[in-house]
């Protein structure tokens, strides 16, 4: 080979390479990227390290990786890029689809009788959606829209899948941050709730000792899905899909004849759906769409109706035990269990009740307005829905 040719072949070798390099993601990365991929990395941490939520913080977190990895814009990669695989997976996100799946899941699993026993405990679960209307009008007093005040305020009732289903109908654009902010102060429950649990209440409020609570029958629990769907959904059309799906999980698993439906709700289905709404809302937090000024401030006021749901929880019961005498009072403690983390929130309430009296256990009576908070999350959104869609 002459010397002509051999300087030739390295020269289209060199452009090669040249363009290869181009097109890799450490030509491409920036700080903002590597920013993301520190917090995807953090998630992950506090899922495996603290067990904080894993079921949603490991797909998130990953998400987020996958979401900031440098690429060339138009090679349909990126998440917002029409024809990519993970745009077709982010269009159940977009429109609306893999919440009401979700909701379909948790009312398989869940157990309404202590909501059934105590349904006094449903206004705790009304009560603790005061964050979400209140942040609502702080996000307006802020400069915000009406649509973009909603898709905020919903973060409020700690409700991942709400979140989401409402911020895809009010503002798309805010979806990663709204739902990364829902997600992460579901996670981090444990952590905020007990500030302000013991801020709020006396030591002589901690240990009281609520009655067990009343047995429920069969049929009040098949009655009961059916009731409480009507009754919602005749108050709010606008929920019905989150709503609907809910009570339908439920009766699935009350009514004693669909077992097998119930359990492919509560297990297969709800774990599938997980994993892509937590991959895909993670993989949304690209650096170059995610990082605003709008971000920090849906992060900030998301944490104010988090605050001021929880604290809407507890001093509802401390008032209810104005008018509540002997064994029928409320520990005030089962109040921060109005928001929508179930169960994260009620076995907040019940480990908070251990350790100011190791014989106090209230998962049971907590999951009631638990449970509440899922429906009264729900039906917040559909009221949003109604004068904001």
């Amino acid at each position: 080979m002459t010397e002509a040719a051999n300087t030739g072949l390295l020269s289209f070798l060199g452009e090669n390479l040249k363009e290869f390099w181009m097109i890799t993601g450490f030509a491409n990365v920036t700080w903002p990227h590597i920013a993301m991929i520190i917090v995807g990395l953090f998630f992950i941490y506090l899922a495996i390290r603290y067990k904080f939520e894993p079921m949603l913080l490991v797909p998130i977190g990953f998400g987020i990786l996958i979401g900031n990895i440098p690429f060339v814009p138009g090679m349909e990669i990126g998440i917002y890029e029409e024809g990519s695989v993970l745009n077709y997976l982010y269009f159940g996100v977009k429109r609306g689809l893999y919440p009401p799946l979700i909701f379909l899941g948790i009312g398989a699993l869940t157990d309404f009788s202590a909501l059934i026993s105590n349904p006094k405990l449903m206004l705790v679960g009304a009560a603790a959606q005061v964050g979400i209307f209140i942040a609502y009008m702080g996000a307006l007093a802020l400069g915000f829209s009406r649509a973009e005040a909603g898709s905020i305020a919903i973060i409020g009732g700690a409700d991942g899948p709400t979140a989401i289903f409402i911020t895809s109908l009010l503002k798309p654009e805010y979806l990663g941050a709204v739902a990364v902010s829902a997600y992460s102060y579901m996670a981090m429950v444990p952590i905020i709730q007990p500030i302000v649990m013991k801020m709020l209440t006396t030591k002589k409020e901690r240990l009281i000792k609520m009655k067990p609570p009343r047995p429920v029958s069969q049929n009040e629990k098949i009655f009961f899905p059916i009731i409480g769907f009507l009754m919602t959904t005749f108050l709010v059309p606008t929920a019905i899909s989150l709503l609907g799906m809910l009570f339908l999980g439920n009766l699935l698993r009350e009514s004693g004849v669909t077992k097998r439906l119930a359990t492919t709700a509560s297990g297969p289905l709800i774990d599938i759906v997980t994993i892509l709404i937590g991959l895909t809302v993670g993989a949304s937090t690209q650096a170059t769409t995610f990082l605003t000024k709008d971000s920090l401030g849906i992060f900030a006021l998301g944490a104010c109706s988090f605050f001021i749901a929880t604290m809407g929880g507890v001093l509802f019961v401390k008032l209810m035990n104005l008018f509540l005498k002997g064994n029928n009072k409320i520990n005030p403690l089962i109040g921060n269990a109005g928001v929508s983390a179930v169960p994260a929130a009620a076995r907040v309430s019940h480990d908070m009740g251990l350790k100011y009296d190791k014989t106090n256990y209230l998962l049971m009576h907590a999951m009631g307005p638990n449970v509440a908070g899922v429906i009264g999350s729900a039906v917040s959104a559909g009221i949003l829905l109604g004068f904001l869609g």
